[in-house]
């Protein structure tokens, strides 16, 4: 679980987290930091991007300039480009973590709460894109845009409807910009990570009652969940300038549970040795 880029890989580099005071975002954003980047996290809490800031500077040399803003109001966003360049003179790339999901039926649902997901996970990460992206072709400076999506983005999934169109979407903009702004310089790629438990969203999403009766790990071939540090190793990587020619690519990293659910008998996996040999000998009279 070390650290996979050689140290100083983002000297002189300015990241922006968006939902980096906590989770996978500020396990992302520390790694980052690690590797020498000026780093700026990004949510609506100021006391807890402030207590990020001073626990991750206190395990590190480099520097954290943590910044209010609801990613949902464009003047918000403007406002942390313009301080993020004021305290270390440009921007270099963009990581769109925060997002915003529940379980439940969608019958359940009101239309403010479909609103609030689309908000957050599609409306932000467009905003902070749009406002990005301008500011870099404006000054004929690349950048690099990394989005954090997630394996239903393709595929759909029940009972998390509001944030499988969000992420359809912002998977959508990820290929489509990659396309779009490459002749300025400016790469987009995106990551599907599976199960990497934190202390909040994980808990919104599976409640001990839920992972009583569905066991989450029981879905991941690999039969783990995912580690903060590799979910890192990846992040960091795309960003880098190690990853030039990645371009419009989404990779997932969920230790194979989405081929898993995808595969029409992959439920089989449940029949026991004992039931094979009596299905075996089924099979071996006709």
């Amino acid at each position: 679980m070390d650290g996979m880029l050689k140290e100083g890989s983002f000297e002189n580099k300015t990241i922006i987290v968006t939902g980096g005071g906590t989770g996978l975002g500020r396990a992302m954003g520390e790694y980052l930091l690690k590797l020498g980047a000026n780093l700026v996290i990004t949510s609506r809490k100021i006391e807890v991007l402030e207590k990020a800031a001073e626990e991750m500077t206190s395990k590190s040399e480099g520097q954290v300039l943590p910044i209010p803003c609801d990613i949902r109001k464009y003047d918000e966003i403007e406002n942390v480009l313009s301080e993020a360049e004021s305290k270390f003179g440009k921007i270099d790339g963009v990581l769109n973590n925060a997002a915003g999901n529940f379980i439940s039926p969608t019958e359940r649902l009101s239309n403010r709460a479909f609103d609030i997901v689309i908000d957050i996970v599609l409306r932000g990460t467009s905003n902070f894109t749009l406002a990005a992206g301008k500011n870099w072709i404006a000054k004929k400076q690349a950048g690099v845009f990394l989005n954090i999506v997630t394996t239903y983005a393709w595929t759909g999934s029940g009972y998390v409807v509001p944030s499988a169109c969000a992420k359809a979407g912002v998977l959508a903009m990820t290929r489509s910009l990659a396309v779009e702004w490459a002749k300025y310089n400016i790469r987009s790629n995106a990551i599907a990570p599976g199960p990497f438990p934190t202390e909040g969203a994980w808990k919104r999403l599976f409640p001990k009652e839920v992972a009583d009766q569905i066991d989450p790990i029981k879905r991941i071939p690999v039969r783990r969940f995912g580690e903060h540090q590799e979910l890192a190793n990846l992040a960091a990587y795309l960003m880098s300038d190690y990853a030039a020619y990645v371009n419009g690519e989404v990779v997932t990293i969920d230790g194979g549970e989405w081929l898993q659910g995808g595969g029409e008998f992959n439920g089989l996996e449940a029949i026991t040795p004992e039931m094979w040999d009596v299905l075996e000998k089924m099979r071996s009279k006709k």
